[in-house]
């Protein structure tokens, strides 16, 4: 299995930034992507970021140009920095990760979330 731990979170200012970090450990070698959600009060959980095994990134429209989602795999790092923040970023935020074992089969890991709140 894999294990994630999210740090980086925190209060900040409207237009400021901050940088998110998800440590993956454990069974890491079949990772297909890495995620991060994000759950607003009263909200559903949604997609924010994924970047792929392969380096292939995609984001919300909401966020796009203003965060950006990458992999360190020396340490098995994953960072999501966010720029130009919004109070409409205020949520918590988790870090997501897929594995694909041998027949195809897909399993799926969650951190436990950091807070982000955006006000001034």
């Amino acid at each position: 299995q894999v294990q994630l731990v999210e740090s980086g979170g925190g209060l900040v200012q409207p237009g400021g930034s901050l940088r998110l970090s998800c440590e993956a450990s454990g069974s890491v070698n079949n990772i297909y992507a890495m995620n991060w959600y994000r759950q607003a009060p009263g909200k559903q959980r949604e997609l924010v970021a994924k970047i792929t095994s392969g380096g292939s990134t995609n984001y919300t429209d909401s966020v796009k140009g203003r965060f950006t989602i990458s992999r360190d795999k020396s340490n098995n790092m994953i960072y999501l920095r966010m720029n130009s923040l919004k109070p409409e970023d205020t949520a918590v935020y988790y870090c997501n990760v897929g594995i694909l074992l041998p027949g195809l089969k897909f399993l799926d890991y969650w951190g436990q979330g950091t807070q982000v709140t955006v006000s001034s």
